[in-house]
Formats: C-alpha cells, sequence, structure tokens
C-alpha cells in the first residue's frame, strides 16, 4: 500500500491510496459488513468515506474499535437516514446535528477526522448551509476536536472553487474517472473539461486533499458494452487514472461483498502494465458519438440546465445508484425546463441529441 499526507494535517495523517466507500454495503449482512472491515485494515485500508446506509454504522464501528485511532473516516453532514435506514439527503439543521451525534454513538467514538458538507452541487446550496448555520456548526466541532477536519463533497467545480474561497476546508471528495475527464483534445477541449483539471491543480496548490468517488463511473468503464468509449478498463487502469490526477490522496470505490473486496485488493498486487491506462489515448470522437460525457461544451444553457450534470445523474441512477436520483431531484433547474431551443445540440461534438434526451430524462425521473 502506498501512503499520502493530507497536506494541512498532522504527519500521521497518512492515507492509503486504496481507501473504501460505505455506500453500497448497506443491505450486506451485518456479520459481513465488520468482516469485509477488519479484512481492509488487515490489508493497508485505513481511509474510509461514511455516506452509508443507517444499518452499516453499528457493524462498522465494531470493526474499527480496537483500532480507531489507526483509521481515518468521512462523515457527511447533510446525509441521513430514515427509520429503515435508507438514505435521505437533508438540509434541516437539527436533522443533521441528531444524525451525526448518533453516528458518534453507533461508530462508538467520540470525533471524526473529517467533518463533509455533503453533496453542495450549487451555489444556492452552499448559500442555504451558510444559512441554516451548518458551516458555523462545522466550524466549532473543529475548534472541539470534535472533527479534525472540514470538508465537502461537490460534483461541480465552480461550487467547489466557492466553498475552497471560504478558506476552512482540507479536503475535497469529487468524482474521477476517465469518462468525466474525457477531453477531445482540439478546441473542444474547455468549458468543464478545463475547470475539473484547473480545479484539481488549485487543489494540489492550496493543500486540499482529494479523495476520489465513482472511479468506475458506476462500473461503466468495466465493461466494453456499458464504457462511452466502447472499450472495457480494468479496476486497476481506472484506480491509477484517478491516483495520477493533480492533488488527489485517495480512491474510494465501493463495496457489496467481500469478493468485491477482494476485487479491489489485486490492485495493491497489480503490476505496472496492468496498471497503464494509456490506451484511452486511443478514445476518439467517433467511439463516444451520440454519448453524453458530461463535457458542458453545450453551455450556457438559455433555461439554466446544467445539461451535464443531468446527464450524469441520469446515467447513475440507470446503474443503480439511488443517491443520484436523490441529487437530481434537488437540482433548481430539471430536464423538463428544456425548451428544445437546439443551442445545446448545435454544440456538441459529440452530436448527442439532447432535446430527445431531455425528454427521456425527463420521463424516466417523473415515473
Amino acid at each position: 500500500m502506498e501512503y499520502r499526507k493530507l497536506p494541512n494535517g498532522k504527519d500521521n495523517e497518512l492515507f492509503g491510496v486504496l481507501g473504501l466507500g460505505m455506500g453500497g454495503i448497506q443491505h450486506t449482512p451485518e456479520d459481513e459488513i465488520e468482516a469485509i472491515i477488519k479484512k481492509a485494515i488487515a490489508n493497508g485500508i485505513n481511509f474510509f468515506d461514511l455516506c452509508a446506509g443507517g444499518s452499516v454504522y453499528k457493524p462498522f464501528g465494531k470493526a474499527i474499535k480496537e483500532c480507531r485511532d489507526k483509521v481515518f473516516l468521512q462523515v457527511h453532514f447533510g446525509a441521513v437516514y430514515d427509520k429503515n435506514g435508507e438514505y435521505g439527503w437533508c438540509r434541516d439543521f437539527k436533522t443533521i446535528k441528531e444524525t451525526f451525534l448518533w453516528e458518534l454513538e453507533q461508530l462508538q467514538t467520540n470525533y471524526v477526522d473529517f467533518g463533509f458538507l455533503h453533496c453542495v452541487d450549487e451555489e444556492e446550496d452552499l448559500n442555504k448551509l451558510i444559512e441554516i448555520g451548518l458551516v458555523d456548526y462545522l466550524k466549532e466541532l473543529k475548534e472541539k476536536n470534535i472533527i479534525h477536519h472540514i470538508g465537502f463533497s461537490s460534483h461541480t467545480p465552480s461550487v467547489a472553487n466557492k466553498i475552497i474561497d471560504l478558506g476552512i476546508v482540507d479536503m475535497m471528495m469529487f468524482s474521477i474517472n476517465p469518462a468525466y475527464d474525457f477531453e477531445k483534445g482540439d478546441e473542444y477541449g474547455i468549458g468543464s473539461v478545463k475547470e475539473r483539471f484547473d480545479l484539481f491543480k488549485r487543489c494540489e496548490k492550496e493543500g486540499i486533499g482529494i479523495s476520489v468517488m465513482k472511479p468506475f463511473f458506476a462500473g461503466q468503464l468495466l465493461s466494453s458494452e456499458q464504457s462511452p468509449f466502447k472499450i472495457g478498463l480494468t479496476h486497476s487502469q481506472c484506480l491509477q487514472y484517478a491516483l495520477d490526477r493533480p492533488g488527489v490522496l485517495c480512491v474510494v470505490p465501493g463495496v457489496q461483498t467481500m469478493e468485491h473486496l477482494n476485487e479491489l485488493l489485486k490492485f495493491l498486487s497489480a503490476s505496472k502494465e496492468e496498471k497503464d491506462y494509456s490506451i484511452i489515448s486511443q478514445f476518439t470522437v467517433d467511439k463516444v458519438n451520440g454519448v453524453c460525457v458530461y463535457c458542458n461544451h453545450c453551455q450556457p444553457c438559455p433555461m439554466g440546465l446544467d445539461i451535464g450534470l443531468i446527464n450524469k445523474y441520469y446515467d447513475l441512477a440507470l446503474a443503480g445508484d439511488k443517491i443520484a436520483e436523490n441529487h437530481y431531484f434537488k437540482l433548481s433547474h430539471k430536464a423538463d425546463s428544456c425548451i428544445k431551443c437546439g443551442h445545446c445540440e448545435s454544440r456538441c461534438p459529440f452530436n448527442v441529441k439532447q432535446e430527445s434526451r431531455m425528454e427521456e430524462i425527463n420521463n424516466y425521473f417523473n415515473k
């Protein structure tokens, strides 16, 4: 295991480059969850993202009880759970605070390493979090050493930059994979693709670590049939690609079973050749023709739609990502706002028929 240091952290805050996300494990039996966490730790994994189902916290707490000071936890303020343990997105301060106190109790700990502003994708949402006092609450918890660092998760570079501008964060969680970062390499290599790389470079320059979510594009990059490039990559190629981006400290793919964990652990012994992702240099526009790669070359939309983000949430929802469905519904401008003006289609380098795509997306989420 390679370890990387949090730039604005203490000397002992070293994170294994392969971490683990708990978002998809909530329906796994508790004894298996505990066994998975223990095996992960035994193999050098020490960084965990806890945006998870409610049933995960108790077995997770049992698994780390004897080694709490050896692991690092990301806890999301704004991710809440109903009585059945199902995830929900929340902006009610009282509910968020009660959820955090419950999480501490279930984890059998009195602190977390990172307190995250959860999934802040729009500027209005950031303003709301400031307005309800959540940002000040995180500062207070940090002063009391109940959280050691403040961080955030987002999918939107412009909003991420505004959060960084606050001058309070040490870690950012962001989706990084070739599908999201793909750039044609000519005059179309602008817009959000450039914004993403500029954001990564800013994080590296200012000492803000990046933990990576969705390195496999919800599994689509692993299949030649589902990949937007029509070429399947391996787990090791995707993980190494993310780790090579500026500012990245660790990648936190999710698991549901022990078999999934075993597959991820192969990365630790993979050869340089097995991690080589240079095949993506062969990805050309004709291989992604008609497929949205979220580059946002179509922007600006006259109706204010974030077309790339809407497409991303839709694709992830089709792949079974319930959290993506939730994120879609909190967008201020959804697919039904499309007026079919043709602006986006005239600018798309990949010939995506976004007008019909917006109708399809709207029908899907309405259903």
